[in-house]
């Protein structure tokens, strides 16, 4: 196949395919395929006598690109997270040519979708797609999710206060006590205080690699020569007679590492325990609040108890004050009275 480009004289380009071929006598010809890439591919399969390729400006085939070339290089929840959101826009968009999706048809599937905060998700995800394609040359089209707008969020506003804390607290065993602590202490997301491991420990410091965002932080245990809280919860987990092998920080009586479910059943677990206990002493505010914990609100309550926004946004590893001030701070500023 040749294709040919002519410039006109309003500065425009002009682009044609032709079939590359011969006549019946030998000599070489030119036949002419038309100026859609798609269509001059199989116009050029019919005269070569082969299987037409695919489509590729179909929205499925980019769709699989994307799912064999930038997922793999995700993280695993992620990768899950972005299967389930392609295999809602492929109802929608699997059999579309890529230069016909518009702005307008992004905001009906917003509005149509019945989960308005994974709509969000999918179409950011869609957007992220689209500027693939356009670096993949499928398009030359601006992206169709910008300027599109988003249903709005509200953000998580529970804050574990002391009560909820020492309820469920109370009632956990001594694998989940550590991890409580320890994800308090660090500030760390639940996935990331499961993976911190004795070698982390060097040079008077705990060194996490974020798994959500790969940024790195050396987080002290000692300050002006004083053994911090996190210090002193590290040694007394290390002193233990029950740890054999130098592996995860927490890890059971029968020093086995906690997974993220063997967690959140241990959570779950000592959270409905301590509801039951408040309900009988007829103390039913305090156990709808304890229902309502979850071990991902730690680390907003880490956030919200360091009175430094400086200091809590840069234990938190955020990059912006801003993240951490508006979704990561869950009570509001001491202030004075009047008089």
């Amino acid at each position: 196949m040749l294709r040919r480009i002519r410039l006109r004289k309003d500065g425009t380009q002009w682009v044609c395919y032709y079939y590359n071929g011969r006549d019946q006598n030998g000599k070489r010809i030119e036949t002419p395929l038309g100026s859609d890439l798609n269509e001059a591919k199989r116009k050029w399969a019919e005269l070569e006598c082969v299987a037409p390729p695919a489509d590729t400006g179909l929205m499925s085939h980019i769709f699989d690109r994307y799912i064999k070339a930038i997922l793999p290089h995700k993280a695993r929840s992620t990768q899950k997270d972005n299967h389930d959101a392609i295999r809602q826009l492929r109802k929608v968009f699997d059999s579309a040519p890529i230069d016909a999706i518009t702005p307008q048809m992004i905001a009906g599937y917003r509005d149509a979708r019945s989960a308005k905060i994974r709509a969000n998700r999918e179409i950011a995800l869609l957007s992220h797609i689209f500027n693939m394609a356009r670096e993949w040359g499928y398009t030359t089209k601006e992206n169709p999710c910008r300027g599109v707008r988003k249903n709005k969020e509200e953000p998580r506003d529970f804050y574990a206060d002391r009560e909820v804390w020492n309820a469920v607290y109370h009632c956990a065993p001594m694998e989940l006590r550590d991890a409580m602590d320890l994800a308090y202490l660090t500030g760390q997301r639940p996935g990331d205080v499961l993976k911190m491991r004795e070698s982390d420990i060097r040079d008077g410091a705990l060194l996490v690699k974020q798994g959500k965002t790969k940024k790195f932080l050396r987080i002290m245990l000692d300050s002006a020569g004083v053994r911090s809280e996190l210090g002193k919860l590290i040694d007394r987990i290390l002193a233990r007679s029950h740890r054999i092998n130098r592996g995860p920080i927490i890890t059971t009586p029968q020093d086995q590492p906690l997974s993220k479910w063997t967690l959140r059943t241990r959570f779950e677990s000592a959270r409905s325990t301590a509801a039951q206990h408040v309900r009988l002493e007829n103390r039913e505010d305090l156990a709808l609040r304890i229902e309502q914990f979850q071990f991902r609100d730690i680390r907003p309550k880490a956030a919200s108890e360091i009175e430094n926004i400086h200091e809590a946004s840069k234990l938190l590893g955020h990059s912006e004050r801003e993240i951490t001030e508006k979704v990561y701070r869950r009570i509001g500023e001491t202030v004075k009275p009047t008089r």
